[in-house]
């Protein structure tokens, strides 16, 4: 894993790109490189920072420059042995055994018809010094980020967004829309990008800039067409195989690897086929203070990762999470790029930071196990709203003015249970994409307009209306399978991926997502809704396949939650940040938020009658961050 950066027919290109490269050292301690070329009348420059984890030697190095093509490279193709054997068989000779000299290699024989043959997570630049074009490529799922800008004929990208936005900052103005957008969900889209003038390279796809300034697009992948072509699959499969095999191949490295281990259905799995294959493997769990954890009725889920560890010889390490958090608060703002409020990118980075000074490098994560098999609460959810809005109102009434007057929370201790029937109420009687947006996001159309500007209203609209359009750009049929599909377009990347790239990164530390595999993903959609959820559990078709190697009382225990306790930060470390911000905060000055809007949700959460801790918490990463971008565009 490492960081990437460049610039193409770019004034001074070169420096932009040292500059670039630096601020992305993170990424890659262990080694730095700069290529530079003519392009037609101007110049192309590639930088490149190196976390070595295959092929440690000179021969991995980058940006990696071979018979006429250039390449800077972050990522890991998990297809390499079986792709040198055949570019070999071809008459390729090799120089080492990096997977980097692999993608070059199949880059110079099949261009962009081959990239759907990578299997692995990966974004690069590659130039072609006969042509003088520049390609930028993303991988299928958009595990790895590749953020750019465009001037003319010219062009300039890193790995992070952060890169850009300080040396090019006072020429990029802030996307009101995204922000909106960043309210809404509590991140940014994949699709829009925080600042204007900036964008992320969509998942599957590539950019070619040529020296005429011509610039083609063009896409390899499509995740909407795979889950189409796998609801006509009629065929057998054994899922255990598929998860077996993609686990194996994550675990390729010269370093030595560790899991993510939090007693859950999906870290379990992955440790144990983990653990066959390489015994002893260490796995970091993570726990809080007593104190927060009651507060926020939070699952013991130690101590099903203290069994796990056990049965299968894991060498398992715990991590108490009491952070600085009002330290920590504006450092994760600054490496997330975009406002994110989730505060488990806190977890990831302090799991990571803990691993790498143990000396590991690599880690192995469950993400996008919930998305691709319907295991969220509100999969479950949104299917028993459909049976909801069968039972007749005089019913459904009287049970929901009792649950709105229950309280979320006392001076002591949350309530989760009663905190999950007001959200389920607040879109239970909806439409179905209406409700499923509702169910995942952080307020309705009236409620969001209320906290903007009178201006934003537009805006607002637009975040809601790209919603739709995501959710209903399928044939699918099948509901539970429509819901995974969009999760797979919307959350997964927008959210999921991107913070564990950033937080893990910050660290210097690689996270490898096996559930997040092209193979797996095909696997995934060819399971009907109604073998992922059956009667009231979600992810069964998953759970079935695990039980080939984990004890039932793993496979079906209670969900846990890999988050924060939130309300105990809110109404303690926190307390008086959240006052500042909602009477002094940039975004009040400025008046992008409304004061008294945002004093209503502070008084809600501190009555115990609403829970607004998430809410809170994402106002206050929109704050660092915005106050970081106006500092940008003021140096």
């Amino acid at each position: 894993m490492c960081g990437i950066a460049g610039a193409y027919f770019w004034p001074d290109g070169g420096p932009l790109t040292d500059r670039l490269t630096k601020i992305l050292a993170h990424r890659g301690p262990d080694g730095s490189g700069r290529y530079d070329h003519r392009a037609g009348e101007s110049e192309v420059h590639l930088g490149h920072r190196r976390l070595s984890i295959v092929d440690l030697t000179e021969t991995g190095a980058q940006p990696m420059v071979k018979d006429g093509l250039a390449l800077t490279y972050n990522g890991e193709l998990y297809n390499s042995p079986e792709l040198r054997e055949e570019l070999e068989a071809s008459g390729v000779r090799f120089r080492g055994t990096s997977d980097t000299e692999v993608v070059l290699e199949a880059w110079r024989a099949w261009g962009t018809e081959g990239l759907h043959r990578l299997r692995g997570m990966f974004a690069f630049g590659v130039f072609d010094e006969r042509t003088g074009a520049l390609t930028l490529v993303r991988d299928q799922l958009g595990i790895k980020p590749l953020f750019l800008v465009r001037r003319g004929k010219g062009v300039a990208f890193a790995s992070e967004l952060k890169a850009l936005a300080t040396e090019l900052g006072g020429s990029l103005t802030v996307d009101d829309t995204a922000l909106v957008a960043s309210l809404l969900y509590y991140w940014v889209p994949d699709g829009r990008c925080a600042f204007s003038e900036a964008e992320k390279l969509p998942p599957g796809s590539w950019a070619r800039f040529r020296p005429n300034g011509d610039v083609e697009r063009g896409s390899f992948w499509s995740l909407r067409q795979v889950a189409e072509e796998g609801a006509a699959y009629e065929g057998d499969f054994d899922l255990n195989a598929v998860i077996e095999d993609s686990t194996r191949k994550h675990l390729m490295a010269d370093v030595p690897v560790a899991t993510f281990l939090s007693g859950g259905l999906d870290s379990s799995y992955l440790t144990a086929l983990a653990a066959r294959e390489q015994p002893g493997i260490s796995a970091y769990t993570i726990g809080f203070r007593a104190e927060d954890a009651k507060f926020e009725a939070m699952p013991d889920d130690l101590m099903y990762a203290k069994k796990v560890a056990a049965k299968f010889g894991v060498d398992l390490h715990e991590i108490e999470i009491a952070p600085q958090v009002l330290d920590l608060l504006p450092r994760m703002t600054y490496h997330l790029d975009e406002p994110i409020g989730d505060p488990a990118a806190i977890n990831s980075y302090l799991i990571c930071t803990a691993a790498r000074e143990a000396g590991v490098k690599v880690m192995l994560s469950g993400m996008g196990a919930d998305e691709l098999f319907a295991g969220y609460r509100k999969h479950l959810a949104n299917k028993i709203a459909v049976q909801y809005q069968r039972v007749p109102g005089l019913v459904r009434r009287p049970v929901e003015s009792l649950v709105d007057r229950l309280p979320v929370a006392t001076s002591k201790r949350g309530f989760r249970s009663v905190r999950f029937a007001k959200r389920f109420l607040s879109f239970a009687e909806l439409p179905e994409e209406t409700a499923f947006r509702r169910s995942y996001t952080m307020y309705d159309r009236a409620e969001l307009a209320g906290l903007l500007n009178p201006d934003l209203a537009g805006a607002v609209d637009d975040v809601i209306t790209e919603h739709a359009d995501t959710y209903h750009d399928n044939t699918l049929s099948d509901f539970v399978n429509r819901m995974c599909l969009a999760d797979s377009r919307l959350f997964l990347p927008g959210l999921n991926l991107t913070y564990t790239d950033r937080s893990s990164m910050a660290a210097s530390t690689e996270v490898r997502t096996p559930f997040v595999d092209i193979e797996v993903v095909k696997a995934a959609f060819r399971i009907p809704g109604d073998q992922k959820i059956v009667k009231r559990q979600g992810k069964m078709a998953l759970k079935e396949a695990a039980l080939s190697i984990l004890p039932a009382e793993i496979v079906h225990r209670p969900k846990g939650l890999f988050s924060a306790p939130l309300r105990a930060w809110m109404s303690r470390d926190l307390a008086p940040l959240v006052r500042e911000v909602t009477n002094e905060g940039e975004l009040v000055k400025a008046g992008f938020l409304r004061r008294e809007a945002l004093q209503k949700l502070v008084d809600e959460d501190a009555s115990g009658q609403q829970d607004r801790s998430k809410h809170l918490w994402h106002i206050l990463t929109l704050e660092y961050w915005y106050r970081g971008a106006v500092a940008a565009r003021t140096t």
